[in-house]
């Protein structure tokens, strides 16, 4: 039989709900859902940093809760809300949170910040007054190669000053 007789293998297809928007993938091959989300669906707010779960630079939420898009295979994200840092943003009103960051000064490269707020996010959506310790804890595992910390913690504690909010985290 000639290759060209054979019918191609149906690839098993399924529905990814990023930033209230259902997008058709495959769940052919072992991708990341930070693969996904930036070569498929073009939403590069997520960063790739390390690849191993280590930096925080690829966190997006996942049904409220923050979790690293590089390590996590996404088929286990199928039916579930994922909201990237694209997502927060309300049109051109800023999330709370990314306020505060650009409030506080909190960019150096920037590179981190995608990730730093979406943790951010999830952490004032379950906790809208966290104490430093708390803080702290949430931010453990996103790095600023920067050391950018101080204004980091400063834009954290901003938002959550100024709290009085919708829970947003779990958007769309």
């Amino acid at each position: 039989m000639a290759t060209s007789e054979l019918s191609p293998r149906p690839r098993p297809a399924a529905t990814l709900r990023v930033n209230g928007v259902d997008h058709p993938i495959s769940l052919q091959g072992d991708r990341s859902l930070l693969y996904v989300l930036r070569e498929e669906l073009g939403l590069t707010g997520a960063k790739y940093g390390c690849g191993e779960g280590e930096c925080g630079a690829c966190k997006v939420l996942v049904e409220g809760v923050a979790v690293r898009s590089c390590i996590t295979p996404v088929g286990e994200v199928v039916g579930r809300k994922i909201t990237t840092i694209e997502g927060l943003a309300e049109g051109d009103r800023l999330h709370p949170v990314q306020q505060a960051f650009l409030d506080a000064g909190a960019f150096q490269c920037g590179y981190c910040i995608p990730g730093m707020i979406v943790a951010a996010v999830a952490l004032l959506d379950r906790s809208p007054h966290p104490s430093e310790e708390e803080v702290r804890a949430a931010m453990d595992g996103n790095i600023c190669r920067c050391c950018g910390y101080l204004r980091i913690l400063d834009a954290i504690d901003r938002a959550a000053r100024n709290s009085d909010r919708p829970n947003r985290g779990e958007t769309r």
